[in-house]
């Protein structure tokens, strides 16, 4: 019959990625669990909390994946627009933590618009690549545009400020941008460019205390007990863990509470702790399996738009982990960067779970054909 779906969506479930999100999930919470279990009251249920969040993310990503991602592409521009509006309300409604506002309150629910904005920024690139099928090299001027794009709400979340999250976006569009067969010449411009901006981010942009994390990260021994204690208790945790761990909740550091932020920027010295060498490589394998897979994803999606959004969210991931596990070992400063369905947060969990949903739906629809519609041209 005319019109009729010759194969549908469902059938093409990709069980690979729902299995390996799934185990991430338990994984992190029950490393939560062990995170939390000698804490105080206030956080010792912070893992049934994270369990209500992944409940909630995963019925959304359903949603997410349920509507064809081609719909999506129509509203990337005004969900951008949208998450510019709430960066901006961060400035009048934010609540103060840390010497920074990132957060928006009503009562007592509140949620970090950057982190959503990572994903609306995913969704508002692959609209422009999607609208600008240029397949030769493209040169500075064509990146004017998409620059523009991402470079808005990273300003506006430096400013709150939240280097952090800045440096996510901004990695976000470089990893977007390695799919546009950008000419040499221009990637050498760039890269000129970056180096001669970093002396006026330093003195104009970065915050004291932002200047003080990387100067105690290239100097550790100078200030152990002031801005590099929780780097240094997390390497003192991993090293406790040795090859095979201290066991579950056992692990020193983490039950004696020497190791701070342990439920939200230092899971991973946690779990280190407690399974050791072995299981941190098992942990980084999945991580890595799940950028592949992404990357897989992409190679065979219908379009460009299902291409870039893959890579998108593949590059979320990536980066998260990838600052995260960086400082926790000591190779990076810190930057208060969550690890995904690691650390404890409604606002990181969801939008993890969100641009996996984005990512099942495209990778649903690669085979999936409907006679009406046909394929998209790229």
């Amino acid at each position: 019959m005319i019109g009729r779906m010759l194969t549908r969506p469902r059938d093409h479930f990709d069980w690979t990625l729902f299995l390996i999100i799934s185990g991430l999930g338990v994984i992190g919470v029950v490393n939560l669990y062990s995170a939390t279990s000698v804490t105080k009251a206030a956080l010792s249920d912070l893992y049934i909390q994270q369990v209500y969040w992944f409940v909630g993310g995963g019925i959304l990503a359903t949603a997410v994946a349920v509507i064809d991602y081609r719909h999506y592409e129509r509203f990337g521009y005004a969900l951008y627009a949208f998450g510019i509006v709430l960066l901006l309300l961060v400035f009048v409604l934010g609540r103060d933590i840390r010497g920074s506002s990132r957060w928006i309150y009503f009562g007592s629910f509140g949620f970090q618009p950057s982190e959503f904005m990572k994903l609306f920024l995913i969704i508002a690139l692959a609209k422009f690549l999607h609208d600008d099928p240029k397949s030769d090299g493209r040169r500075l001027p064509d990146l004017i545009i998409p620059a523009l794009i991402a470079g808005v709400p990273t300003l506006l979340v430096l400013k709150q400020p939240d280097l952090g999250t800045a440096l996510i976006l901004s990695l976000i569009f470089v990893s977007i941008c390695s799919l546009t067969r950008i000419q040499w010449k221009s990637i050498v411009t760039l890269a000129i460019g970056g180096a001669v901006l970093l002396p006026v981010l330093w003195t104009y942009v970065l915050k004291p205390y932002q200047k003080e994390r990387i100067t105690a990260f290239l100097d550790p021994e100078k200030n152990v007990l002031g801005s590099v204690w929780q780097a240094f208790q997390a390497r003192v945790a991993i090293g406790n863990g040795g090859w095979g761990g201290q066991g579950f909740m056992r692990g020193t550091q983490n039950q004696f509470q020497f190791l701070p932020d342990q439920h939200s920027d230092f899971p991973f010295a946690v779990y280190a702790e407690d399974w050791g060498f072995f299981g941190g490589i098992v942990l980084v394998f999945l991580y890595a399996f799940l950028v592949l897979w992404a990357i897989r994803i992409a190679a065979t999606a219908k379009d460009r738009f299902g291409a870039v959004l893959a890579i998108g969210v593949g590059a979320l991931i990536f980066w998260h982990a990838f600052f995260n596990l960086g400082m926790v070992v000591g190779i990076l400063p810190v930057v208060g960067v969550t690890l995904p369905l690691f650390s404890y947060g409604g606002s990181s969990v969801l939008t993890i779970l969100l641009g996996i949903g984005l990512l099942m739906n495209v990778a649903m629809r690669r085979y999936a054909v409907t006679p009406s519609r046909g394929r998209f041209d790229d």
